[in-house]
């Protein structure tokens, strides 16, 4: 219920934003014994972390610590004491305590027994609540009234709220629909604190329509595209992005080496779009990708569509006589490439191309793909950028702000998918819950 006075509400503790950062902050301030107020836009919490979990909820992942922290990359030292607090195996005992049992998949990511985030969600809150946690929704942040108390829309008017320590677990901008739309970032600025621009993370990305044949000669083409002009058309012809859009490519290999260096490979799968690439495989890359594009334009991956093959093998299957067979059919029967890998290879050789054999098998195992815009930040899995940790102490709490700390996606770190966000957005939330705690305490 609204209270229609003019008094605001006073409470130990503020959560602002109900996904799991903020529940796991929540969480560590009610252990401490602290009156905990959670306050969420939308009309029920966790909203992205049920649809993250639709086809199966990946908790967390089973590989060992160092390969664990490693997949922070720049912010491995930051996110990295957070993780020793609170890592994958706490995650696992924490969600026992729930009644949720784990298993270890084959690909080492850790689920649920039921696969389902709904069953762990429904009993994280029921503990929450009978720890006395209380739950405002459909409360969407405002700014700070000029007496500093934290000002809230509702659908009753204006709300605020008095607290003596603020944990702002927002999120970032991927999934706007679902809460986070980055509408803190101006807030945040206005008081001081660095910023580091928002980006999509794990996403996809568009590649460039051409029409020249693969070789120099398309090289040369894609060379003057990118680099003059207007900018270039987007996605695939009409005809592949009609028949093979939705489409994976499975069992391949992609391979990338920026201009600085730094190398990426692996084996994998992701799909073809009507733009372009998106998928696990592309989304593991997109970081190296998405820097590339910013410094230079434009990034080129290499797809090995048959990565047990070696290339000579490649090479003899290719050459080896197809009599009246079609070329589809020869390269269907000598090495089972149909459908959309047959379609790509069409797609970026052309019909000189793929009348070349020595450029037909060079490109089915390293096929040069060229992607020039990643997908908009509100389509991303994930968000990159966000408050600084050069901004926080090491408690994760706002130097510009004391006793207003920030946990989860707001921050500026990324991850690849596999468990290793939400792993460290509730790490993360159970340094600043902590952090937030010990605020308290020193205050009297």
């Amino acid at each position: 219920m609204i209270d229609s006075s003019n008094a605001p509400l006073v409470c130990d503790a503020a959560i602002i934003g109900g996904g799991p950062a903020g529940l796991m902050a929540a969480e560590m301030l009610a252990q401490a014994g602290r009156s905990v107020h959670v306050f969420d836009a939308m009309p029920s919490v966790g909203r992205k972390f049920l649809l993250a979990g639709k086809g199966g909820l990946n908790l967390t992942h089973s590989e060992p610590f160092d390969a664990f922290v490693a997949r922070f990359g720049a912010r491995r030292a930051q996110i990295e004491p957070l993780l020793a607090a609170f890592g994958a195996d706490d995650l696992r005992a924490w969600a026992k305590a729930l009644g949720i049992d784990t298993f270890v998949g084959t690909s080492g990511r850790v689920f649920p027994a039921d696969m389902k985030a709904a069953p762990l969600l429904r009993a994280w809150l029921a503990r929450l609540r009978a720890k006395g946690v209380v739950f405002h929704m459909r409360h969407r942040w405002l700014g700070w009234s000029d007496d500093g108390a934290w000002r809230f829309g509702t659908v009753a008017g204006e709300r605020r709220v008095v607290s003596r320590a603020t944990v702002l677990a927002l999120g970032g901008a991927s999934w706007p629909h679902l809460g986070s739309d980055a509408a803190w970032v101006s807030l945040l600025m206005d008081k001081g604190v660095q910023i580091a621009p928002l980006q999509p993370a794990n996403c996809g990305f568009d590649v460039p329509r051409v029409s020249a044949p693969l070789g120099e000669t398309r090289r040369e083409f894609l060379r003057e595209l990118l680099g003059r002009g207007p900018a270039p058309a987007l996605g695939w012809t009409p005809f592949f992005a009609e028949r093979f859009a939705g489409q994976p490519f499975k069992s391949v290999a992609l391979a990338f080496t920026d201009s600085q260096g730094r190398q990426f490979a692996r084996r994998g799968e992701f799909v073809a779009t009507a733009t372009g690439v998106e998928g696990s495989l592309v989304y593991a890359a997109s970081s190296l990708l998405r820097d590339e594009i910013a410094a230079h334009g434009h990034a080129t991956f290499h797809l090995d569509l048959l990565p047990d093959h070696s290339p000579e093998r490649v090479l003899a299957e290719v050459r080896h006589p197809r009599g009246a067979r079609s070329l589809t059919s020869h390269l269907k029967g000598r090495l089972g490439l149909d459908g959309i890998k047959a379609a790509i290879l069409y797609e970026q050789l052309g019909k000189d191309g793929m009348s070349d054999p020595q450029l037909l098998a060079r490109a089915i195992k390293q096929l040069p793909i060229t992607v020039v815009a990643p997908r908009p930040v509100s389509e991303a899995i994930s968000t990159a950028g966000g408050v600084a940790f050069e901004a926080l102490d090491e408690h994760l709490m706002l130097q510009a702000l004391p006793g207003v700390f920030c946990a989860g996606e707001m921050l500026d770190w990324e991850a690849p998918t596999g468990g290793y966000l939400l792993t460290a957005c509730c790490a993360s939330g159970h340094a600043a819950g902590q952090g937030a705690a010990r605020w308290l305490s020193a205050q009297g």
